[in-house]
This record gives C-alpha cells, structure tokens and sequence, in this order.
C-alpha cells in the first residue's frame, strides 16, 4: 500500500513549532551511516586513505572539484589546513570527485537498507523528511542543495535514510549562519560544546585552548536559532504529521538502538 503524500500548507513568517525531538533524532540519524562500515567501504573501494580525506570526499564530493576553502566554507568547522589537506589528498586519489560524493549516498542508502529495515511505517516517514526537504529554502545552504538535487532511491529504508541525510545538511548549514551571526567562531562553537577540548582536537583543531566558559550562554542562543530557522521548513507539515514524524523518528531510534545492543550492524 503506498503511503499517503503529506498534506501541503503556505509557509509563514512564524516557525511552526517543532517537536524538539525531531531536530535531535536528525541529527543522530542523519549522521549514522558516516560512521558505518558502509561509509568504510566505500572509501576502501576508491582507495582513500585516513578518515577525513574520505569524508570531506564524500560529503562534498557533489560540489565538484572546487578549491579546497569552498569545501573548508560549507564544512566550517574543520580547521581550512585539515581541509585543504584531505581534500587535495581526495581530488589525487579519485579526480571525478563527484563520483566519491555519489558513492557515499549510495553508502547512505545501504546503511537505511540493513539498518532500518522491518520498521513499521518506513514509507510514510520517508514521505513526511522528504517533503520538508523538497519545500525547503535552499538559499545559503549549498551542500544542502547539492545533495537534493540526487535523485531518491525508490526502497522505503533506503528512501528515508536519504530524507534524513537531506535534513541533516540543511539543518547544519543553518547551523554554521547561526554560530557566525552569533558571533562565535567555528572553533569557539566546539569548545563551548558538549565534546570541548576532545571534539576540537578530534576535528584537527590544535591547542592550547581558550576557556569557553564565556561563550557557553551564547552558543545556548546559537543552537535556539538553528532550531528556529530549521522549523520554517517543516511548515509543509500539520500538527499531526509533525507528531508523526517525531514518534516515527523515535520508534526508528529506538530499533536501532536494540540492533547495537544485540551486537548486529
């Protein structure tokens, strides 16, 4: 049975308000497959070698071969050294660039494949994520549009897995205007973050660290207006579809979360 399209409404210049929960479930979801033997495989496949030249590869792999601070630009919050020297590594190593961000979608879809499959409902969640990306503003946000722009695969896991990649690029492309119009830096943003010190080393940051303590209320600011100007897209949804897509979100957590305590990828 094919799920029911979601309900369409006129954007207004008031958010709607969004389940809380739905921004935190896209960014955990949305990210999962980067971390996953399917994104392994995919960079042992092109011959990548160390974990950031095959992410910025894959990640922005579908802007082409442009200059590494374009890269270092939509990322934002990796050091532009670190960038450019993945980056370049990426370009030597596969010159069709975009080849590496076409096969790193595909990695997303494998990883909605064997992860979520046998969930209930897969379809009608795919439908709500993948509407809210289509209407959403892509003014700004050129990974985010780079990455709509592929076609959806047409299995319901692998559908979903793609819808919540989509969301995840738009809501962290708001999120680096939001750090910068905040008035933090990238690596301000990290420090005054849960991970810290341990986050910005892990992302190729070199210390000694300032104290964020200073910049931990005003990063608390930063992530309200990301949640702000995320929620502008989802009002393509009603009440009841945000609902939804919250409880699906969570049920589709929780699965996955039963799957690593039973130890199966």
């Amino acid at each position: 049975m094919t799920a029911a399209e979601p309900t369409r409404s006129v954007p207004s210049a008031v958010p709607t308000a969004v389940p809380a929960s739905i921004g935190l479930w896209v960014s955990s979801l949305g990210g999962s497959f980067m971390i996953s033997r399917y994104a392994k495989a995919a960079a042992d496949e092109q011959g990548f070698a160390g974990i950031w030249t095959s992410y910025f590869a894959g990640r922005a792999g579908l802007l082409g071969p442009v200059d590494a601070d374009v890269v270092a630009a939509v990322i934002a919050f990796y050091p532009p050294e670190v960038v450019r020297v993945g980056w370049e590594a990426a370009l030597q190593t596969v010159p069709d660039i975009r080849s590496a961000g076409l096969r790193y979608a595909r990695a997303c879809h494998e990883w909605g494949r064997a992860r979520m499959d046998g969930v209930e409902g897969l379809g009608r969640l795919a439908d709500l994520t993948l509407a809210v990306a289509r209407q959403a503003d892509v003014t700004g946000l050129p990974l985010f549009a780079a990455w709509r722009a592929l076609p959806p695969p047409a299995d319901d896991p692998a559908r979903l897995a793609h819808g919540l990649e989509l969301l995840r690029e738009h809501r962290g492309g708001l999120h680096v205007a939001a750090v910068l119009a905040g008035g933090l830096t990238p690596l301000q943003a990290i420090l005054a973050g849960p991970g810290g010190e341990a986050n910005a080393t892990f992302f190729g940051w070199t210390g000694p660290f300032e104290d964020p303590g200073p910049y931990r209320e005003l990063r608390q600011r930063v992530e309200g207006a990301t949640e702000t100007a995320a929620a502008r897209a989802y009002e393509v949804l009603d009440d009841g579809e945000l609902s939804e897509l919250a409880e699906g979100l969570e049920m589709v957590g929780a699965h996955l979360a039963r799957r690593a305590t039973l130890g199966r990828s």
